[in-house]
């Protein structure tokens, strides 16, 4: 009935709660209580329910404005110190602490019931066994890496990869293939400098062989001038002269 209404359930607590921190509409343990003029204390939760229907305090009858209830902070933190078991104590655990600190264990507890964040899948299991069953889902076979890479990986594929390890290895190899296409251009190079050294060795040596050709071209073109007009030349004026 308390788990249905606003108060908390009995069955939490280690210990039967002092009678005055019981709700009489609910009959739970007080939560968020608040008092009405005539002092009388419920569940927040509970007596509004109550005041919708009737306008008056349930235990003592009288008129009831909305406006003139007080919240009882300094009851909210007793309750608050009270010993309580967490809610997955049927399911096996064994942890107990404050009310006041229920909420911050059930946040970590191992066996706090879990969705399955796979699409597709709406199975509830213990927080404890949510990577094992993560990684045997049937509705989360295959995902993207979630480092970014952009790989998509199945269960088995995920359990063993390291995109970073493999990015690195793929440089290292790249890297590799790069030096000896480096190597092999460093090695065409010095081929055609040894041919282009040999191409000009042989052409300086050519052209030596053709320079006493050049020379002599000259020497015999005069040898084949004919002597008698080079005499005819020079007789005539010293005829003239002696004229």
């Amino acid at each position: 009935m308390a788990q249905m209404s606003g108060g908390y359930d009995l069955n939490l607590f280690i210990s039967p709660p002092d009678c005055n921190f019981l709700c009489s509409v609910c009959h739970g343990v007080l939560k968020r209580p608040v008092r009405l003029p005539c002092s009388h204390i419920f569940c927040k939760k509970c007596i509004l329910r109550w005041l919708a229907r009737q306008k008056t305090c349930p235990c003592c009858r009288k008129e009831v404005r909305h406006r003139k209830m007080v919240h009882v902070n300094k009851l909210q933190k007793i309750i608050g110190r009270l010993e309580v078991k967490c809610r997955n104590a049927e399911a096996g655990c064994q942890v107990t602490c404050p009310l006041a600190h229920r909420k911050g264990h059930q946040d970590s507890c191992p066996f706090e019931l879990m969705v399955c964040p796979n699409e597709g899948c709406m199975l509830r299991v213990p927080r404890g066994a949510l990577d094992e069953h993560r990684q045997n889902c049937q509705h989360g076979a295959y995902h993207r890496c979630s480092l970014g890479c952009g790989a998509t990986l199945g269960p088995v594929e995920r359990a063993n990869h390291n995109c970073y390890r493999e990015l690195r290895e793929a440089w290292c190899q790249r890297q590799q293939r790069s030096r000896t296409l480096v190597l092999c251009l460093l090695q065409h190079m010095r081929k055609m400098h040894r041919t282009t050294g040999l191409i000009r060795r042989q052409l300086a040596d050519f052209l030596e062989e053709d320079d006493p050709l050049l020379v002599g071209a000259p020497q015999e073109e005069a040898e084949a001038t004919p002597e008698g007009s080079i005499g005819v030349e020079v007789w005539e004026p010293q005829g003239q002269a002696t004229l």
